[in-house]
């Protein structure tokens, strides 16, 4: 529990929960590029070399988009940790505490998504 009775403790734990959100993004676009330069090494490289690279490509850019998911998803339980340890003086009235809940959620649920998307093209 917070003792500082000041919203910038808020304020703090939101700029970290966003953080945590482009960190998500970035590591999930990277995925995606490692997994779609896989593609592209099919369709351009030797032939002896083609199905390695492919699945290579495939499961490193896979675990990308599955960890910018994980940590779209952990980092809204560690925010509300911090929000529960909040007195109601240190939050604003009327302020909105789950925008970035909400926004973390869906980048969480779209990484779920473009993993499942890219399997599906894999397999």
């Amino acid at each position: 529990m917070s003792d500082l009775n000041d919203p910038r403790v808020l304020f703090a734990a939101e700029r970290t929960l966003l953080a945590w959100n482009r960190t998500s993004i970035s590591l999930m676009a990277f995925g995606f590029v490692i997994e779609r330069f896989g593609l592209f090494l099919e369709l351009s490289g030797r032939e002896e070399i083609k199905v390695f690279q492919r699945h290579i490509s495939f499961f490193v850019g896979e675990s990308f988009v599955l960890l910018a998911a994980f940590i779209a998803i952990f980092s809204i339980w560690q925010h509300k940790r911090i929000l529960r340890s909040l007195r109601p003086v240190e939050i604003p009235s009327g302020y909105n505490l789950y925008a970035g809940v909400w926004v973390n959620g869906i980048i969480g649920f779209l990484g779920i998504a473009l993993s499942v998307y890219l399997a599906r093209g894999f397999l």
